[in-house]
């Protein structure tokens, strides 16, 4: 286990309902400050749930979750959501882009919510829309697009839109799930670099979770589902 762990799980039990199986069974993770960690495992074992769990989205029956030094399972559901907003960026599979707002305006949203992620994009002293853009153009969005809606945009271009609005105000944590399942192989990979090109530079932590364990080599360090522990079928879950 890593000295003072970035993401930490210790000992994490989850099940959806009462009724059901436990999803997570005594989960065991420790991710280190500027590692980049793909963990794969087969549909319905229980990815996207502990994503959930990271990110307090979800509270674990048993166990402890804890992010940056903070216990997130000790906190209200409000805290939870400020927490996740000042110090995750998510990249959802399937984007969660706002369609009827533009790529500059769904890249910004994080800094309408979190002062903290507003501040740190400001710090290299231009504006939100000039960091916004250089985010832009390091991910291969032409400034063109800026002010079209993302609902205009291809598969690939909301994607690299989510990597961007992920990335903005420097985050401690990036979490992507299943991001490239849409992809051919090549478009894979140049994503893959650009969001691993874009996060060293702030030393955020990656885990990029996918079934595709050919992507494992792209990273760092590579965990399967089994590797966190006893697990059960995760009824309803990815």
């Amino acid at each position: 286990m890593e000295n003072n762990p970035t993401l930490l799980l210790d000992a994490v039990s989850f099940r959806w309902t009462k009724a059901e199986p436990l999803c997570l069974d005594n989960a065991h993770l420790a991710v280190g400050a500027g590692e980049s960690v793909f963990l794969f495992g087969p549909s319905g074992s229980g990815k996207s749930t502990l994503l959930a769990l990271l990110s307090g989205v979800l509270v674990p029956e048993s166990g402890i979750v804890r992010i940056l030094g903070t216990r997130l399972n000790s906190l209200s559901a409000r805290a939870r959501d400020r927490f996740r907003v000042d110090h995750i960026g998510f990249i959802f599979q399937q984007f969660n882009l706002v369609p009827y707002l533009s790529v500059m305006e769904n890249v910004l949203l994080p800094c309408h919510f979190s002062a903290r992620r507003k501040q740190r994009a400001l710090a290299g002293g231009g504006s939100l829309q000039a960091e916004a853009g250089r985010l832009l153009r390091a991910l291969d969005l032409a400034q063109a697009l800026d002010t079209r809606s993302v609902a205009t945009l291809s598969v690939g271009q909301q994607q690299r839109v989510a990597a961007a609005r992920a990335l903005i105000g420097q985050p401690e944590i990036i979490i992507a799930d299943e991001p490239t399942s849409a992809l051919d192989a090549d478009r894979q990979k140049h994503f893959i670099d650009l969001l691993l090109q874009e996060s060293r530079k702030s030393q955020a932590t990656v885990l990029f979770v996918s079934h595709d364990q050919r992507l494992a080599e792209n990273f760092g360090h590579q965990l399967s589902m089994l590797d966190l522990g006893a697990l059960a079928p995760c009824v309803g879950a990815v």
